[in-house]
């Protein structure tokens, strides 16, 4: 990329709509935009003002649109640099002929991603509040929202800013002990590093544990509901969702093959996979390839519900079950037929002996069933005031910082000489910097980063 050059781009959504917006940042950029409209000479206006004109071809001498175009002068923009905002109706043809005369008057169409890149590059935002950019733009939730404006505040970046800092300080004194080597003085604390590394140690494994909430925030979370045939499985998918979505019938096997909805429970969504009843072979080809798939899609599941069938005689135990036994939900339905069977048999048996007892088939119970689901990620307890990883990238970093920490722990515990353990400093501070940016930054990876954009961000 090269950063003078002054690029363009459609910044509003691809089809058809009241408004569409064409964007322009760089040094060239209000210039560009004073040569194809028509009002008032745009270079002669203040930052942050708005105008009202028409874009024309003067070559052709065709009007395009009538716009309202605002101006915004580095370095108080998004990107830091000279930015433009062109305003106009939302065709898609008529915005691509405005991008056409912005590129014939000398600006290149933008690369995904590239405005949000230049505002990193331009110092007005780091490199984990850039990424919370794209998440902003994707969350499909409430919480999804709220964590990435709580990111794109710089939520993660406060938190390691100060920790940073204060390493940062320790390797100064360190390499200053070095510089006066022969003279065999300590200008670093030793106690006061090791405290240091073992409060960076708790903040980094908070973060690192904090990843699986938010990896359920960002992408939700899949939910498997497996059983005998006939347990209920579609019908409580039903009901959860409110809507007759699964086909429904007492005839066992039904549900051949998998379906799949999203549930939004508190602001995180849950993806329902309703799946075939599990049995031994009856010699059908396809309920056997339907059951397999069951059993696949209950192993790679964040939740499993197990469905009982309260009135039938034989435990439906799944052996292959055992590994994932974590994160299994036993519910127990149909309670009102079963109810009914034993008040006619006058047997006492205490219904609370099956634990999570529902009624799918008359909705009763299915508030529980969410709040178990909920409950289930992260013990329920979602506060998005507080910093949640939802970056992957984020988490193998900090993945590594505890390892480095680990290593200056151990390096200091061997009294391991001052040279080698700031190696061990540098590296920590790598680690720790890659998350914002604050070290050299590969370009390839900002590339992989900002390659993940829209078109016009």
């Amino acid at each position: 990329m090269i950063p003078n050059e002054t690029i363009v781009a459609i910044a509003t959504a691809p089809g058809i709509g009241a408004i569409g917006v064409v964007r322009l940042s760089g040094s060239n950029a209000i210039n560009v935009a004073d040569a194809i409209f028509i009002g008032k000479k745009l270079r002669a206006q203040g930052s942050h003002t708005i105008h009202f004109g028409r874009i024309c071809d003067s070559k052709n001498n065709i009007e395009i649109d009538e716009v309202v175009v605002s101006i915004f002068k580095n370095p108080k923009s998004y990107t830091g640099e000279d930015v433009v905002e062109i305003s106009g109706h939302g065709a898609p043809f008529v915005l691509q002929q405005i991008v056409n005369l912005c590129i014939a008057e000398g600006a290149r169409p933008a690369l995904a991603g590239e405005f949000t890149q230049r505002a990193f590059l331009n110092g007005k935002m780091d490199l984990a509040q850039a990424e919370a950019v794209a998440d902003l733009i994707a969350a499909n939730s409430l919480a999804a929202q709220q964590t990435a404006l709580k990111q794109l505040r710089g939520g993660i970046s406060s938190d390691l800013k100060t920790l940073r800092e204060q390493l940062i300080n320790f390797a100064a004194l360190i390499e200053l002990e070095l510089d006066f080597g022969e003279e065999d003085v300590d200008f670093a604390d030793r106690s006061q590093l090791g405290s240091l590394i073992d409060q960076l140690k708790l903040e980094t494994q908070k973060l690192i544990q904090s990843f699986e909430l938010g990896n359920a925030i960002k992408n939700g979370v899949s939910v498997a509901i497996i059983g005998k045939p006939n347990a209920g499985k579609s019908t409580l998918l039903n009901a959860l969702l409110n809507e007759d979505r699964a086909i429904v019938s007492d005839i066992a096997g039904t549900t051949r093959d998998t379906i799949e909805e999203v549930l939004n429970i508190n602001g995180i969504l849950f993806r329902l996979i309703d799946t075939a009843g599990i049995r031994h072979s009856k010699g059908d080809t396809i309920e056997d390839i339907g059951i397999e798939r069951s059993k696949a899609n209950a192993e790679k599941a964040d939740i499993i519900i197990h469905l009982h069938d309260m009135t039938e005689a034989d435990e439906d135990t799944f052996e292959w079950l055992s590994p994932f036994q974590e994160k299994v939900i036993d519910i127990f339905n149909k309670y009102d037929q079963w109810e009914e069977n034993n008040r006619k048999k006058v047997l006492n048996v205490d219904l609370n002996s099956f634990g999570n007892h529902i009624s799918a088939k008359n909705k009763e119970g299915i508030e529980m069933v969410k709040q178990l689901l909920f409950e289930k990620i992260n013990k329920g307890v979602i506060n998005t005031e507080n910093t949640i990883v939802t970056n992957i990238r984020h988490r193998d970093a900090l993945q590594k910082l505890s390892e480095s920490l680990a290593e200056i722990e151990s390096a200091m515990h061997n009294n391991i000489s001052g040279e080698l353990l700031a190696i061990d400093i540098r590296r920590s501070l790598y680690f720790l910097g890659s998350i914002t940016g604050e070290v050299e930054i590969d370009r390839d990876i900002l590339g992989t980063i900002f390659g993940k954009f829209c078109i016009g961000k």
